[in-house]
């Protein structure tokens, strides 16, 4: 089956990598630069066997491909992004039909530092900066950037943008991204950065279409996937994140421990003779709802279990979820609504449940069967606190920047013709 198409059509092509997995969306751009999306999908387990995917907009099956462990020849072994991408960028042509421009390449970057608030255009210059960022965001940032080397020189001249999961949260006071470290330390960029800025981004956009009074005040929007996160919003702003330095900070995660005493780190290197890496893949690969109940990362085979420690991961999941709401309700001076987002907050109505349950103090009323049948309301009209629902979308965030760059690049070009 081929992507739909017509006559000829400009596109844009969104990819995030992950340390393991491809993500991509394809979009159509109509002639009011309207986007439309024509598929999405990915390779997942690309260091082992890799398994692709790729679906229309209507959730039919595009194409799939299975890997052994090894690649076929000329390229054996683990498929790699870069076999994923050559795979890619070959499927996408053998798909087109004749009907698709590819005009530019949007990418999710998990950080963008200080420097770096907006999205850009891809230049060596940015690439050489972000690269400078690798030690603050080491299992996803050099996988965003090889993405973005691969797709230069498999398609050399495409214009590339960056979008940066950390700029969303510039907006939030000073006081709200400092640790009390000493300058010397601080002048380095060690503060709170916060991330998952892109869902954000796209749930404030969209907030006002499910609740006006909600999208001027204050509201928490919880980012809820095998990465989880909080986000504190005022007028859709944000003002306080429970990431912090890291994407390893704040929530109980898939594998990811969340916030722990700087003690406990003094211990496991001297007490347990843990060097630095050991640490790391402790903190990331061993910790959370994994870690807990040595069964899974995953909320759904947790949640279908009765082993005691499943149940345990799952109560110490949502009661830090609850113990963050309180802190971000603080940072906000009260509360209007709070949203559920990604995978297990658009799909656990039993977490739902529970994290509502717990913020009754802040006046959440949940609505059993409209948390049951999904939303996008959970809350009763009469709760003095709204609770809602809302499928998140970073893909079509990146495409919109991606176009609104180039269409900015377009016409600078165009007047710079007209007054040469």
């Amino acid at each position: 089956m081929s992507l739909p198409h017509g006559s000829s059509h400009d596109a844009l092509l969104v990819l995030n990598a992950g340390s393991s997995s491809l993500k991509f969306s394809v979009y159509r751009v109509d002639a009011d630069e309207q986007l439309h999306l024509l598929a999405s999908g990915g390779i997942e387990e690309l260091g082992a066997a890799a398994h692709f995917w790729a679906k229309n907009s209507r959730g039919e099956l595009l194409g799939e491909q299975r890997w052994p462990g090894r690649a076929p020849a000329p390229a054996p072994g683990p498929l790699g992004h870069s076999g994923a991408i050559d795979f890619l960028t070959e499927w996408l042509r053998e798909h087109n039909g004749g009907g698709m421009r590819l005009i530019g390449v949007g990418h999710r970057v998990v950080h963008g530092g200080l420097s770096h608030s907006a999205p850009e255009l891809v230049t060596p210059e940015l690439l050489s900066y972000l690269q400078s960022l690798v030690p603050l965001a080491p299992l996803h940032q050099p996988h965003n950037l090889l993405a973005i080397r691969l797709i230069a020189q498999r398609l050399p001249g495409l214009p590339q943008v960056a979008c940066f999961d950390t700029a969303f949260h510039r907006t939030a006071p000073g006081v709200s991204q400092a640790f009390a470290l000493p300058p010397t330390i601080t002048a380095k960029g060690v503060r709170r950065y916060g991330f998952h800025g892109l869902s954000y981004e796209y749930i404030a956009r969209a907030l006002p279409d499910y609740d006006a009074q909600a999208a001027a005040g204050r509201t928490v929007v919880l980012h809820l996937g095998n990465g989880a996160s909080m986000c504190a919003m005022q007028a859709c702003k944000s003002v306080a994140s429970s990431m912090g330095f890291t994407a390893v900070d704040g929530l109980v995660m898939g594998s990811r421990c969340g916030s722990l005493d700087p003690g406990v780190l003094l211990y496991l290197m001297d007490e347990l003779k843990m060097d630095a890496r050991a640490v790391e893949r402790l903190l990331y690969k061993e910790s959370g709802l994994l870690g807990v109940s040595g069964i899974s990362s995953d909320m759904r085979a947790l949640s279908e279990s009765q082993d005691p420690r499943a149940i345990e991961a799952i109560e110490l999941f949502v009661y830090r979820i609850g113990r963050e709401l309180g802190s971000l309700a603080a940072a906000l001076g009260g509360l209007d609504a709070i949203v559920f987002t990604a995978g297990i907050g658009e799909h656990s109505a039993p977490v739902r449940a529970a994290i509502c349950r717990a913020a009754a103090w802040l006046g959440v009323e949940l609505d059993e069967a409209a948390n049951l049948a999904g939303g996008p309301r959970i809350s009763t009209t009469g709760s003095r606190c709204a609770a809602w629902v809302i499928p998140t979308n970073e893909e079509l965030t990146i495409a919109r920047h991606c176009l609104a760059l180039l269409s900015q690049q377009e016409e600078g070009t165009r007047h710079e013709q007209q007054h040469a």
